[in-house]
């Protein structure tokens, strides 16, 4: 798998490459559960550290088994290695929440390419540079709805499924039609996917950030 994160330092536009590797999923009657943390968090999620080290543990928090992650000027991610076609898996659904938001967040500049909480769908490529992300975010500025790509690199598209502090503090539902998507955002139909990803980060901001994040799921529905 590759995950694209930008790190502020010494090159103009850093880029960690991860190698894929296919994880087994059980399917049941059209859902794919990538996690739901009953037994703990999964070893098939593997921790990735950018700058700093996020803290990722798996929790209950309002009744409800979820991975809690805290960062504090940092960035590393989750992710679960999973190949998969979004033409029969269209739709990722999962929840989550956030304690606030950033305040110098901003999806538009590098200096605010941090997240309170976010979720990717990465789709890989034998030729890195053409590894391709959709990258579900909290946002501060951008207005929910709204895709813009990384200000590091075009490969990664933005997406604000929620934006601002309006709903911090409760769960959300949250439900995308990663097929439809990609081709929207990069205008041709996806390939297989390799990976999902979490990543709470404050890097590049310097804040700290607090998120909570549910059962994630593939689903063979259409969804939005």
């Amino acid at each position: 798998m590759i995950i694209i994160k930008a790190i502020r330092k010494k090159s103009i536009a850093p880029v960690c490459i991860l190698v894929l590797i296919v994880f087994s999923v059980s399917v049941f009657a059209g859902e794919i559960l990538v996690d739901d943390y009953v037994d703990g968090l999964s070893p098939k999620w593997v921790r990735k550290s950018f700058e700093g080290k996020t803290q990722y543990e798996v929790t209950r928090e309002d009744n409800q088994l979820c991975i809690r992650a805290t960062s504090s000027a940092s960035a590393s991610a989750l992710y679960y290695k999973i190949k998969f076609d979004t033409n029969d898996f269209p739709v990722l659904t999962w929840r989550w929440k956030v304690d606030h938001v950033l305040s110098k967040g901003d999806a538009l500049q590098k200096e605010g390419d941090d997240y309170a909480a976010r979720v990717y769908v990465v789709f890989p490529s034998l030729a890195f540079w053409r590894t391709k992300a959709l990258n579900y975010i909290w946002a501060n500025k951008l207005p929910q709805g709204q895709a813009v790509p990384n200000p590091f690199t075009t490969n990664t598209i933005m997406v604000a499924v929620e934006s601002g502090p309006e709903r911090t503090g409760q769960w959300v539902e949250e439900t995308r039609n990663v097929f439809e998507d990609y081709r929207r955002y990069f205008g041709k139909e996806p390939p297989k996917a390799g990976a999902i990803a979490i990543m709470t980060d404050t890097d590049n901001t310097g804040e700290n950030a607090a998120a909570w994040y549910g059962p994630i799921r593939l689903l063979s529905g259409r969804g939005r």
